[in-house]
């Protein structure tokens, strides 16, 4: 990161941060991804299992990796304000706040796994499948924190390329340990869905032995002496980080396992309903990594500004931001709205599937429009440090409009399982403009300042 005068040259340094993160978001959202398409060619029940599974995993990890993201902001302002000598000790606490977080997932997962499953109205098979997926899964859980916590560390210093070539290696590693343990080859049992549990927690390993090499031995990391004289876990130190991180993660946590809860309540309908929900949430979710990372890059962008009281500057990073949600919101409905067809077949070759998904995918556009505005603003309020309100607002907007609307809607009118996506459209959209509304407050609170 570095100074700029000009809006020209913002726009110019802001692209150079955000295609790496962009890239790096998507490539490692593929990894899911390929998950889902590829248990989806081994059978309806595989996808299915993977569904469930994903819903009970993917918002443990968010939420989690949204209390690690608290380093980016920490680091950008550590950098901005010039005290880069309090960095490695950052970083070693955050790596240990990681490695805890993670055994303590585990731990409770071993208690809470079964019953959850059990209480799931779900075929045996499918019960069976996304059990034995989440456990193979987890068994990666504490290096993809670590990997996690020094990636941000890595893009707060604007070296987002690092990041996407670590996860450009890993990529390609991750889909032909799918296509091994999923379809069983070189004489590996065929494990079906289970098998991209393996294969990913095999990659999530990879990663992280790769960015402590990089760290280690490549410039400008290894400047920074990260590995060397460790100090001890400090928790006044994982404090500092959790007060920014807890909200954050739960921000996270309650956006997205609202379409896990979605997904779970939706274990009523067929195992066909199941499977093509999840098709439609897992390529829309894909094209959300898009604002993501728009917001990710804000947070770093805003972060070094206002760690160096650059507010002005600081403003138009956020104007820039905003503009691009406008974008991307036009792009991924048109992106949703002319590829539905082949979306669906990506994903099955069953017609009871295809043709579901199709149906959810078109809704998928409108709440595409809502992520698009609401992810970019999020990144621009975490830059400042401003996180309460968000996490207020992802649990009202959510859980207490969302949610039950959806409920209403699937329950008690004609739309069905198609009920509960009308439903997370009117959450997203209250969340949307209620950030925008705190924004716009901020920018100008210290317009005044």
């Amino acid at each position: 990161m570095y100074e700029t005068t000009t809006t020209k040259e913002k726009l110019r340094l802001f692209t150079i941060i955000l295609i790496p993160i962009l890239v790096t978001q998507i490539s490692m959202y593929l990894m899911n991804f390929f998950d889902t398409v590829m248990s989806g060619q081994a059978g309806a029940i595989d996808l299915a299992g993977v569904a469930i599974g994903s819903s009970l995993w993917v918002p443990i990890f968010t939420g989690i990796n949204g209390i690690l993201l608290a380093i980016t902001p920490i680091i950008a302002h550590l950098i901005g304000a010039k005290a880069s000598d309090q960095i490695a000790k950052k970083v070693q606490q955050g790596v240990y706040l990681a490695t805890a977080l993670a055994l303590i997932i585990v731990v409770i997962g071993a208690f809470i796994l079964n019953p959850i499953l059990q209480a799931m109205d779900l075929e045996t098979e499918v019960r069976y499948t996304a059990k034995y997926y989440i456990i193979w899964l987890v068994t990666g859980i504490v290096p993809l924190f670590i990997f996690n916590t020094l990636r941000c560390f890595i893009d707060a210093l604007g070296q987002t390329r690092i990041s996407m070539i670590i996860i450009l290696i890993s990529l390609p590693i991750n889909i032909f340990f799918n296509y091994i343990f999923i379809f069983g080859k070189f004489g590996i049992p065929a494990f079906g869905g289970i098998g991209s549990g393996i294969a990913t927690a095999l990659t999530y390993w990879l990663v992280c032995f790769i960015a402590v090499w990089v760290l280690y031995k490549i410039h400008p990391f290894r400047g920074y002496n990260l590995f060397s004289n460790w100090v001890r876990p400090n928790l006044s130190e994982w404090w500092e980080q959790l007060k920014i991180g807890l909200p954050i993660g739960f921000s996270i946590f309650f956006e997205t396992s609202i379409f896990s809860a979605v997904t779970l309540l939706m274990s009523i309908y067929s195992t066909y309903t199941i499977a093509a929900h999840q098709a439609a949430i897992n390529f829309a979710s894909l094209l959300y990594m898009i604002p993501l990372s728009v917001g990710i890059a804000l947070t770093i962008a805003v972060g070094f500004e206002v760690g160096g009281k650059r507010f002005a500057d600081a403003r138009t990073y956020g104007y820039l931001g905003i503009s691009g949600g406008i974008f991307i919101a036009i792009f991924a409905g048109l992106v949703l709205y002319i590829f539905n067809d082949m979306v669906a077949n990506l994903y099955s070759d069953n017609p009871k599937v295809i043709e579901l998904t199709k149906q959810f995918i078109y809704y998928a556009i409108f709440f595409q429009l809502a992520d698009a505005f609401g992810a970019p603003i999020q990144g621009v309020l975490r830059g400042y440090k401003d996180v309460n309100v968000t996490l207020i607002t992802s649990f009202v907007s959510y859980w207490i409009i969302g949610l039950p609307s959806g409920w209403l809607l699937a329950n008690y009118t004609p739309l069905e399982p198609f009920g509960y996506w009308v439903g997370i459209i009117v959450g997203l959209s209250c969340g949307a403009v209620t950030l925008l509304w705190r924004l716009l407050y901020l920018q100008k609170k210290h317009k005044l300042a």
